[in-house]
């Protein structure tokens, strides 16, 4: 399983991200933003993925990928 955060502009954004992981059956958690990813909210969700990734809402500000090495970009809102 290939791990990744999602950051929110908001903490119901977060909220409502873990409620579509967990439709999707992924594992998911709320948690702190790790401080080398910034967040509106502060708030972000962890999941875990093999294929498909929850639908992304207004609210997901971005998602990156969780290396041995860091983050890796996947989405971020300001570059659509």
């Amino acid at each position: 399983m290939i791990t990744y955060i999602a950051t929110f502009y908001s903490h119901y954004g977060a909220i409502q991200f873990r409620r579509n992981c967990q439709t999707m059956n992924l594992s998911a958690e709320v948690m702190p933003v790790p401080r080398d990813l910034s967040s509106s909210c502060g708030t972000c969700v962890r999941f875990h993925t093999e294929s498909d990734f929850p639908e992304k809402t207004e609210e997901v500000e971005q998602i990156v990928r969780v290396e041995p090495q860091g983050y890796v970009g996947i989405y971020h809102a300001d570059e659509e």
